[in-house]
């Protein structure tokens, strides 16, 4: 079958339309999105605001025609932490249901673990062992650690590349001071996450997934995305502190220059790092692998697993 999914995240909403059948390979057959940085149009008392919310419930229309102009039999819908974190979350979702007629389901940040983990496990199979998986989004930092494709343990921190550009590092370039403050306290938050997650188990292998983990692989010399999904691609700590000490000295725009960086997160690229460092070490991770498949993988193999079921999955209809 063609499924949509639509991922309303802290700064795009992205509409992914792929074929895929139960036991199959998903295949992507198409790619949208619209940076709407929802989570700078939180208020100071942690409302979405109305703008932001018209350019949502916008976007979710325009983007479910364009998911079913192509196709789709379903449209899968869900946000993460910038709609999850805010106030008026319910009222903005029912309003998005009232005017779309899709029915956006809001993901905890535990679930974006889990599902993250389920689509990590997926790509690199049972021979891989015991497997930690960090996935670096713009509000919330996801870590996972199991052996099966529900993982043992799953954990979701305030930790996002946006949120922390946005109460740390607003100067442009960042100063090396705040950079030095940032790593220190982020040390200390990643610390006891650290511990329940090696709980566990130690892991076989270590795995980044998301845009932010794919572009600082990049940046350090992994191969370019034209390259295709399954070249291995990986982040070393020596690489990603080299790294960090030649960009945090850029501005904003200095940076959306580098290959591999987009114009729309050259901004957190910083914060980015220095989370993807701090989780490395707090785990003593010397090399990650960069898994192609994150959320919103996990999402379509969770609902080819499940079938005809809409119990823990979003099915927006119209």
């Amino acid at each position: 079958m063609r499924l949509g999914v639509l991922d309303v995240g802290s700064n795009t909403v992205h509409l992914l339309v792929v074929d895929a059948h139960r036991g199959g390979h998903p295949t992507p057959m198409s790619s949208t999105k619209s940076t709407l940085r929802l989570a700078e149009q939180i208020d100071t008392d942690g409302r979405l605001s109305d703008p932001g919310a018209d350019s949502l419930v916008e976007a979710v229309d325009e983007f479910t025609k364009i998911a079913y102009t192509s196709g789709c039999k379903q449209v899968m819908a869900f946000a993460t932490s910038a709609v999850r974190d805010a106030t008026n979350c319910d009222d903005v979702l029912n309003r998005v249901a009232d005017e779309t007629g899709v029915r956006v389901v809001v993901l905890s940040g535990v679930d974006e673990a889990r599902l993250t983990s389920l689509a990590v496990r997926r790509w690199y199979g049972w021979g891989s062992g015991r497997i930690v998986a960090l996935d670096i989004g713009g509000g919330s930092l996801e870590l996972s650690n199991g052996v099966d494709e529900e993982p043992d343990v799953a954990l979701s921190l305030p930790l996002g590349a946006g949120r922390l550009t946005r109460e740390w590092l607003s100067d442009d370039p960042p100063g090396r001071r705040k950079v030095a403050v940032l790593r220190d306290w982020l040390d200390a938050e990643l610390a006891p996450a650290a511990k329940e997650l090696l709980a566990a188990g130690t892991p076989d292998l270590a795995v980044g997934s998301s845009k932010t983990f794919r572009s600082l692989a990049r940046l350090t010399g992994a191969a370019p995305s034209s390259a295709g999904p399954r070249v291995k691609r990986t982040l070393t700590s020596n690489g990603l502190r080299q790294l960090i000490a030649f960009i945090s000295r850029m501005t904003t725009a200095d940076r959306a220059e580098l290959e591999g960086v987009s114009v729309n997160r050259a901004g957190q690229l910083v914060a980015g790092a220095l989370v993807a460092e701090a989780s490395m070490r707090a785990l003593s991770i010397d090399t990650l692998e960069i898994c192609p498949w994150a959320l919103r993988e996990g999402v379509i193999l969770r609902r080819l697993d499940l079938e005809s079921s809409d119990t823990e999955l979003p099915a927006g209809e119209r």
